[in-house]
């Protein structure tokens, strides 16, 4: 099963609208991310992550709450090779 899971915004790398591109900062995991469906998303934003592509943007309450939930499950571990 894939989720989308939220992250933060901790730079963009590429503006450019069709190729833009952050690093995202997931739980302490850094991964190079599609923000091309999410234009408005800046630095310190969080944002869904599906596949490496930002879907849409989330508040920090919720963000919070999935990592929660993921620890509790015991599937933050699987960040490391499930989130591109």
């Amino acid at each position: 099963m894939c989720l989308a899971i939220p992250g933060k915004i901790i730079e963009i790398i590429d503006d450019d609208p069709l190729s833009r591109r952050g690093k995202v900062d997931f739980g302490g995991i850094l991964k190079d991310v599609n923000l091309s469906f999410v234009p408005d998303a800046g630095r310190g934003d969080y944002v869904l992550v599906h596949v490496g592509f930002a879907l849409n943007t989330v508040d920090e309450s919720e963000a919070t709450r999935v990592f929660e939930h993921m620890g509790e499950i015991g599937e933050l571990s699987e960040l490391q090779g499930g989130v591109r």
